[in-house]
């Protein structure tokens, strides 16, 4: 039992208040990428402006520091979970302090402006149509960096990078990406040597029906554990993982020429979305009930799509009811050439299209481009020419246009600057997690061949999902798998899957 103070269970009921705001804000987000017509993106913008500048202004209240002063001094009547909401409270409410509402407001104008020009720019292969409304995005997002680096006394980058994964530094990550850079090259080469001995792998032939691919994921995402009660899977232009965890929306993308684009994307939005639905109930309206960063929750998404789905294991599973699906037949969907399949390995101009060995370069590549965004060291004007440039020299490839070489990402049209590496970070501490959930549940590779993901999703619900934010990355890691996160598993996972 606790013993609250009446200036704790005050923040408690402000931030309900700002959950809930939140929770409508990403319910119109989702709606602007899935459903809105284009003819609604003027007032949609207009709608999260206002909710976004209600919260900035509900957090700067005048006596909102006072509260928070009050609730630290007398604390010791608050339980382990309330302390670790309160210190999530305090550091929410440094960020919102750090920047004034008016550039809030016209930093969230400027990301819907850019947003939806992006998603012309995109379709037209036109670049130059959205460098002034990029341009505008990373001059605000700047003076927000700039804002938050001189409260917090760090680096602009590692004040953004803060928002998306708490505690990490751009010098942590720079160790981290040191260590994958001097690894991939050499490994990549080695595969791409090793499968010219293989046999060639015979791509199933469409067309592949969106309204089968569809059911097929909704199967294979209510076997792993997803509650479509609490959720939904529509497509949108780039898929993603939003709403609340109550009810939470998932999008992909259909190929009607390649089932798997479709069928991976709904798998790894999976991880995301049962990541969100195991987040503790009775604390999912306030800070410490969220998920903990966003390298923590690319590792669940990850964790689904490339440990489990693409293992023999999954494999054995899952392709007689991919084969069912689609009435297929024939040596294109014998279980080995469809491994060789998910397994191939070959540098390409997509990230979201990418093989997991060559996925961690496509990440190196955006991380380095939005530091030097950021610090005025990259005109966004000559973004285009430093990502060929970039593209040429990481993975030997050189996108024939914009579309297919900067325009692809909506992150940085969102303003979602500090955002890049936590996939990769996720990559390293999916395959960790996976390693040691393995170890533990008895008789893994028997559940997963016959279908019984609940062990494991049992699994991550005790050591990640029901932890939310009431531990460090650190920490859960720590407790989770034994070890700090490295690039020591993800660089096991990959021999052993490639070159074994």
């Amino acid at each position: 039992m606790s013993n609250v103070t009446a200036a704790y269970s005050e923040l408690e009921k402000r931030f309900a208040r700002l959950s809930a705001i939140s929770g409508a804000a990403a319910m119109l987000h989702w709606d602007s990428a899935a459903m809105m017509p284009a003819g609604g993106s003027g007032p949609r913008a207009e709608q999260l402006a206002v909710l976004s500048l209600l919260s900035h202004e509900m957090l700067n209240s005048a006596d909102f520091g006072d509260l928070l002063d009050k609730a630290e001094n007398d604390a010791s009547g608050l339980n382990d979970w309330q302390c670790a909401n309160l210190a999530e409270m305090r550091n929410r409410w440094r960020h919102a302090t750090a920047v004034n509402p008016e550039l809030v407001e016209a930093h969230s104008h400027a990301t819907s402006r850019c947003e939806m020009q992006w998603r012309e720019a995109r379709l037209n292969n036109d670049f130059a149509s959205l460098v002034p409304a990029l341009k505008e995005v990373v001059q605000l997002t700047q003076r927000i960096a700039d804002a938050k680096s001189a409260a917090f006394d760090v680096s602009p980058y590692d004040a953004l990078l803060e928002e998306y994964e708490p505690g990490c530094t751009s010098a942590t990550i720079d160790a981290l990406f040191d260590d994958l850079e001097a690894f991939l090259p050499g490994f990549l080469g080695e595969v791409l040597e090793k499968r010219k001995d293989a046999p060639p792998v015979i791509t199933p032939e469409g067309p592949f029906d969106e309204a089968i691919q569809k059911q097929l994921g909704q199967e294979f995402m209510t076997a792993l554990g997803f509650d479509f009660n609490h959720g939904r899977l529509d497509i949108s232009h780039h898929p993603f993982t939003g709403g609340i965890p109550d009810d939470v929306r998932l999008t992909t993308r259909y190929e009607t020429d390649d089932f798997t684009q479709g069928l991976m994307g709904t798998l790894h939005e999976t991880g995301h979305a049962l990541y969100e639905q195991g987040l503790p109930k009775e604390w999912r309206s306030q800070p410490v009930g969220s998920a903990r960063g966003m390298a923590l929750h690319e590792s669940q998404s990850l964790l689904i799509e490339m440990q489990l789905s693409r293992s023999q294991d999954f494999l054995a599973y899952a392709l007689p009811r991919i084969k069912a699906a689609f009435s297929a037949s024939g040596p294109a969907w014998d279980i080995g050439n469809i491994e060789r399949l998910y397994l191939n390995v070959e540098p390409g101009l997509i990230r979201v299209d990418a093989d997991e060995v060559t996925y961690p370069l496509h990440v190196i590549l955006r991380y380095r481009l939005e530091k030097a965004l950021l610090s005025g060291d990259l005109p966004v004007e000559d973004l285009p020419a430093a990502w060929t440039n970039g593209m040429r020299s990481t993975l030997g490839i050189t996108p024939p246009n914009d579309r297919l070489g900067c325009l692809q990402d909506i992150h940085w049209p969102s303003g979602a600057i500090g955002y890049f590496p936590t996939y990769t970070l996720g990559a390293m501490a999916a395959a960790q997690i996976y390693q040691a959930s393995a170890a533990e549940i008895p008789d893994f590779t028997d559940q997963i061949r016959n279908g019984r993901f609940a062990p494991l999703l049992d699994w991550l619900r005790q050591n990640i999902h029901s932890r939310g934010s009431s531990q460090s990355m650190e920490s859960i890691m720590q407790l989770a798998t034994g070890a700090p996160l490295t690039a020591d598993a993800f660089k096991a996972h990959l021999r052993n899957r490639y070159l074994p």
